[in-house]
């Protein structure tokens, strides 16, 4: 499987759709980053890709990005010092199990969508939409490496 044909058009967007809705009653900021390869360790690799994509730069350092490395069968969830302080212990780490099983699953973007909403919840909690709130980030999907 290539990172290009991990999801189709229509999956795209319903996990697009599943980024916005997270975020609606939350001031987060969600991300979803695919590729094909992580030669690193899992996390350095995408906390170096949350900070190319300017994450790190949000109002409330709010920002979540969630990652894949589609041939590798990797998953990370990075967030920002805001969120970290904040979400219960081994809360990312709930979630990327429950996404691996529906990985395993070949529930990519149902498991993609469930994920989202799980993280836009928790976002809610702590970090309730502020009236005046700017979507800060693109919802869409980032692609790394083709190869």
């Amino acid at each position: 499987m290539n990172v290009r044909n991990f999801l189709t058009k229509e999956e795209e967007q319903k996990v697009v759709r599943s980024v916005k809705e997270a975020e609606l009653n939350t001031t987060g900021e969600i991300r979803v980053h695919l590729e094909n390869h992580c030669a690193d360790n899992t996390l350095k690799h995408a906390g170096m890709v949350f900070h190319e994509m300017g994450m790190h730069e949000t109002e409330e350092n709010t920002g979540v990005l969630l990652y894949v490395a589609v041939k590798d069968h990797k998953i990370a969830i990075v967030g920002d010092k805001g969120i970290n302080a904040k979400v219960p212990e081994h809360f990312w780490e709930n979630i990327i199990e429950q996404l691996g099983n529906d990985f395993k699953a070949e529930k990519y973007c149902d498991g993609l969508c469930t994920a989202l909403e799980t993280i836009g919840s928790q976002l809610a909690d702590h970090f309730p939409f502020k009236e005046g709130d700017i979507d800060e980030l693109p919802n869409e999907i980032s692609f790394g490496d083709d190869e």
